[in-house]
């Protein structure tokens, strides 16, 4: 290579002097006749310069500034922009990439849930230098469902299970599961994350594969096929059908955001900036009282902290929220100017029969919280003695959890689905009163018309409303050796008889291991 180099240089020096060889001055003579002189030519002692041409400005453009991930307008393109991996050829991608192009108003599902909250979690992705599909997992974990519920008791948009956050220092009682917190859940979860890239010596597929089954299991399936001489990569692995999916469907869901033009669908944008703050009152607060100083709806404020499972914060905490940002200014200045008080408390004079336990239930409180209001170091009450009792604030009459119980009904909303099978001699007046629901309710839910009859036979779906205000999620739990009614009852807070009716099993003696069961879970009532 050299030689060539210097072969090169040889040839160019060779032209140059050729080109600059020297101009000689030729004598010009004018003949007019042989008889006389030639004429002498002068020759200026200084030559006259010839006319250099006219230079030309010619104008340098700046060079476009291409804006950073940072400087997007769209969130999503903030964090597809950093997406490095490859996306393989692979059967499974391949088939989860179909079924999101195949339903796309899936995506736009997840943006309108993920909106108050992608900002934040990218934010925090980028801070401890993680892999921006990291950002994308809670689409494949709870399509962003904060109050999302699994048959293997995983809670929230990171779908954590009891110990694992227990582990990683997510609260979980009869006031507060840090599951759902989206913020602390994130920290959870990506601290776990960050753990398990460790423990897999880097191997990001390994870590995802380990986060929803279990590092155990990724590590056993690792040795299986090193004692078998087969590939260790996480393709080559032996392992459940979910797992098995669960990478490909990262992969597939990171692909079609990032190449939506291509695939030719539009997923709403996310504006590339903070959409919540945190805000830290520093005592108790009642929901509804937080709403009101914000100028917010109580749905909405729950929605954005879904881990409060009753009508206030946590007494000994954490009592944080979050709030729009918009909100900000006037939730402090409220706060402010009411004193910063957090908390109704009524002042209740004691009648007989009445206990604390009794009190508590009454004012959907806890006896402990009514010990703290009095400075009671026992249990003990006197008929005709006055205590002091937070309840929740009320608003037109209705408590906090009627409140929330009156939301929509749909299959992510309070209450659950029941299917009814019309009977000979039913009407819509007869099933209304027997469902206790109204007759405009029936034809809403099943799109019918008052006056079209029914026929024996045909199935009408209803919704029934929770208790309490309970946030419903739905749940298919498999049978496992060993279960029974009351087990599988008592380990998701249900009744027995709750679960014989949305089954349909009261003709069945035994429960099979294998068979599947759905169930209403209430999603704040599973938490301690």
């Amino acid at each position: 290579m050299k030689s060539r180099f210097f072969l090169a240089s040889a040839l160019l020096l060779a032209g140059c002097q050729i080109l600059n060889t020297t101009n000689t001055e030729e004598e010009q003579t004018t003949g007019t006749n042989n008889n006389e002189s030639p004429a002498q030519v002068q020759v200026p002692l200084t030559p006259t310069p010839s006319p250099t041409p006219k230079s030309t400005t010619v104008a340098v453009k700046p060079p476009v500034k291409v804006p950073t991930p940072q400087e997007q307008a769209d969130l999503w393109r903030r964090i597809t922009m950093q997406i490095t991996t490859a996306i393989p050829d692979n059967q499974q991608v391949n088939h989860y990439r179909n079924w999101y192009l195949r339903y796309p108003g899936h995506l736009k599902t997840v943006a309108n849930r993920a909106e108050p909250f992608l900002y934040y979690i990218t934010e925090e992705v980028e801070k401890r230098n993680l892999p921006l599909e990291l950002a994308l997992l809670p689409i494949v974990e709870s399509s962003f469902d904060q109050f999302a519920y699994s048959h293997g008791r995983a809670a929230g948009l990171w779908q954590i299970i009891p110990d694992t956050g227990r582990r990683f220092g997510l609260q979980q009682n009869w006031w507060y599961d840090g599951r759902r917190d989206v913020v602390a859940s994130t920290d959870a979860a990506l601290d776990l994350l960050a753990y398990l890239h460790r423990k897999f010596d880097g191997n990001w597929l390994h870590a995802l594969a380990a986060y929803n089954t279990g590092e155990g299991r990724v590590f056993r399936a690792i040795r299986n096929n090193e004692r078998a001489g087969k590939p260790t990569d996480f393709w080559s692995l032996d392992l459940p059908k979910e797992t098995s999916g669960y990478v490909p469907k990262l992969l597939a869901v990171a692909d079609v955001i990032r190449n939506q033009e291509k695939y030719g669908i539009e997923i709403p944008q996310i504006a590339n900036k903070p959409a919540v703050k945190l805000i830290k009152p520093g005592t108790q607060m009642d929901l509804a009282m937080a709403a009101q100083y914000a100028g917010l709806k109580l749905s909405e404020l729950q929605s954005l902290n879904p881990a409060y499972n009753h009508w206030a914060t946590a007494p000994d905490g954490p009592n944080h929220l979050l709030l729009p940002v918009e909100h900000i200014d006037r939730f402090q200045t409220n706060f402010a100017d009411n004193g910063k008080q957090g908390m109704k408390v009524v002042r209740y004079q004691v009648q007989n029969g009445d206990t604390l336990s009794v009190l508590a239930q009454k004012h959907q409180t806890t006896t402990k919280l009514i010990q703290r209001a009095n400075n009671m170091t026992d249990t003990s009450i006197r008929v005709g003695r006055h205590l002091l009792i937070p309840v929740a604030m009320a608003d037109n009459g209705q408590l906090l959890a009627n409140r929330l119980a009156s939301r929509s009904r749909n299959t992510h909303g309070n209450g659950y689905r029941v299917t009814y099978t019309v009977k000979p001699g039913d009407s819509l007046w007869t099933i209304a009163r027997s469902q206790k629901v109204t007759i405009d309710q029936i034809t809403k839910w099943n799109g019918i018309s008052k006056s079209k009859a029914l026929r024996a036979g045909q199935q009408l779906t209803l919704w029934k409303d929770s208790q309490s205000g309970a946030v419903i999620r739905t749940v298919y739990y498999q049978v496992r050796s060993g279960d029974n009614l009351s087990s599988i009852a008592q380990r998701y807070k249900v009744k027995v008889s709750d679960v014989v009716k949305w089954n349909q099993i009261q003709d069945q003696k035994y429960l099979k291991p294998g068979q599947k069961l759905k169930l209403y879970i209430d999603v704040t009532k599973v938490s301690a």
